[in-house]
């Protein structure tokens, strides 16, 4: 599977609104212009409004003047979060996009009392990655949000992860809690969480979804090393969404397909009102591209 799937999938949907905070950046205005070009979504871009010009003016002319792109000044990061998460509150845009700020203002704005964008779900961040060689996308939750959740926590970041994968066309996505060991293991909480949310799918407390688990990272996507290891499972082989146990699992497997497999990502928060796209400042507009289409896709669900 190819993530430029997603772009198309996208511009075939109802045209969307994004809502950038900060976005005085070079590379999220590059993927804005990449997204206008494809006819994705139209954009308000909440910010300093000098700075925002000057980019366009500089290196997409493009967008001058351009229908689908309103600039809307904001003094600072954090009126510009506070503006662009009203205006997703208020049904002005579907889609919350971070630009050049800090995560902490953005999530600030969108934990507020207030105007911000809570349902009362947990939010999980959900990276759909495009592995070279493997023949299908591969989902991996929780890298950027949850530091150790606990069992309850894990039910909610699949249901989340579940959702975005029904949205990108998976119907019946296989989910594998990842842990060290196949075996549950009363001394590897990873062992007993996998177990719980194998039994809660089968009795129809997690829908949407197959879940088997535990199941070490070789037992999730080799059939190989599945059946080497005498494993039978309807998920073991071919896991949809890989479960990490802790912040620091998903992290490093997230960098790992990046830096070492040389995979492509889109990724986004979900569980609150609007997908967000919260991609580092690091990440490429390629990868911003992805996940604006990944956002697009999951809001029309």
């Amino acid at each position: 599977m190819k993530l430029d799937s997603l772009i198309t999938k996208a511009s075939q949907e109802k045209r969307k609104t994004v809502a950038v905070a900060a976005a005085e950046d070079t590379e999220v205005l590059e993927a804005i212009a990449s997204a206008v070009k494809l006819g994705l979504a139209d954009f308000l871009l909440f910010g300093n409004e000098e700075k925002i010009n000057k980019i366009i003016s500089s290196q997409h002319a493009e967008l001058t003047s351009h229908p689908g792109i309103k600039i809307l000044a904001a003094s600072n990061n954090n009126i510009a979060a506070e503006m662009a998460v009203k205006a997703v509150k208020s049904n002005e845009a579907n889609v919350l996009m971070k630009g050049n700020l800090a995560t902490a203002s953005i999530l600030k704005a969108v934990l507020n009392k207030e105007y911000g964008l809570r349902t009362g779900a947990v939010l999980s961040h959900v990276a759909v990655f495009e592995v070279p060689g493997y023949n299908r996308f591969t989902i991996v939750t929780d890298a950027a949000m949850n530091i150790s959740p606990d069992l309850e926590q894990k039910a909610q970041i699949i249901k989340n992860a579940v959702q975005v994968a029904h949205s990108i066309g998976i119907d019946l996505p296989k989910v594998a809690p990842l842990a060290a060991v196949e075996v549950v293991n009363p001394a590897m909480q990873a062992t007993l969480d996998a177990a719980a949310l194998t039994t809660m799918n089968r009795r129809g407390q997690i829908t949407g979804c197959i879940i088997d688990g535990p199941l070490a990272l070789d037992n999730a996507v080799s059939r190989i090393a599945a059946e080497h290891k005498g494993i039978r499972s309807e998920v073991a082989g071919e896991a949809d969404i890989l479960l990490v146990p802790a912040i620091e699992v998903g992290n490093v497997l997230y960098k790992s397909l990046i830096y070492f497999a040389n995979a492509k990502v889109g990724a986004i928060i979900s569980g609150a009102k609007a997908p967000i796209v919260l991609t580092s400042r690091a990440d490429t507009a390629e990868s911003k591209l992805y996940s604006l289409a990944l956002a697009l896709c999951s809001a029309n669900k």
